[in-house]
């Protein structure tokens, strides 16, 4: 099954993603950190803005499920997912 990639925002200090899903009819703003990536889907920390894009989107089925979970725990329109949230913690 594919999976439909949001378009992404890097933050500008690079620290940050942000991309916007569909939740029951609304739309909620996530944000990663970009250490979630390094930790749980093996981003390099020097890795060009090319690479964090290729990561998040090889990654993103799993990150959306993640989102998913913590919105059906606490609904929200602004949604930051820490490394907590991928730890199963």
């Amino acid at each position: 099954m594919k999976v439909l990639v949001p378009e992404l925002q890097i933050s500008t200090d690079k620290q940050t993603l942000s991309f916007v899903i569909d939740w029951r009819g609304e739309s909620v703003t996530c944000v990663v950190p970009r250490g979630c990536l390094e930790v749980f889907f093996w981003l390099a920390p020097n890795a060009d803005d090319s690479r964090l894009v290729s990561v998040f989107r090889d990654g993103f089925a799993r990150i959306e499920a993640v989102a998913r979970r913590k919105l059906l725990a606490r609904p929200t329109s602004h949604l930051r997912l820490t490394e907590m949230d991928f730890s199963g913690g």
